[in-house]
């Protein structure tokens, strides 16, 4: 797969870029998510490292046969009916992996929002596991990551520093994406 990825991201005209080793289990934040194309740039740039992240989608799209498709990929199945919450859901398992990695958007949806979702962070805190940041740049046709970022607890505080990563990134609908600094 791996391959069969770096020449896909190449065709379609791509670059990776990778400051930062990968550390045996993370979150990864992936900044900004304005577009259905954002999940097969971030898929493809991540098997054309060789890696392997998971991804979190809402249990009822994992019917047969589409079920079978997403798992292969790596998606996690969440099933918001269950009175835990979703942040120990996945806190769970990471804590039965070995290796783990978890891609999330903060923004929770492709659609402008005025604050970002938290649970990438929180997730993170109760697993006791670095941040990845990861941006999608439309403008440079680059996809990265360049930093890992470990929590504080310090909510207010951690997220300026994070957000303050994504400033001059472009998104693919840049009027749908906001880092309220």
């Amino acid at each position: 797969m791996k391959k069969f990825s770096q020449w896909i991201f190449k065709m379609i005209g791509w670059k990776a870029v990778v400051t930062i080793p990968e550390p045996p289990k993370s979150v990864i934040c992936v900044a900004p998510h304005t577009s259905n194309w954002d999940f097969f740039i971030g898929k493809f740039f991540y098997w054309s490292l060789g890696r392997k992240s998971g991804f979190l989608m809402k249990k009822s799209w994992f019917f047969f046969p589409m079920g079978n498709l997403l798992r292969s990929m790596d998606g996690i199945p969440v099933d918001r009916s269950k009175r835990t919450l979703v942040t120990d859901q996945v806190a769970a398992e990471f804590n039965k992996r070995e290796t783990f990695h978890v891609a999330i958007t903060p923004e929770g949806t492709r659609s402008l929002v005025k604050k970002w979702k938290m649970g990438f962070y929180h997730i993170a805190l109760k697993a006791n596991v670095p941040i990845q940041l990861a941006y999608i740049d439309y403008a440079k046709k680059e996809m990265g990551i360049t930093e890992i970022f470990y929590p504080t607890g310090d909510e207010k505080a951690d997220l300026k520093k994070i957000q303050a990563f994504y400033k001059g990134i472009t998104a693919r609908n840049p009027e749908k994406f906001n880092i309220s600094l």
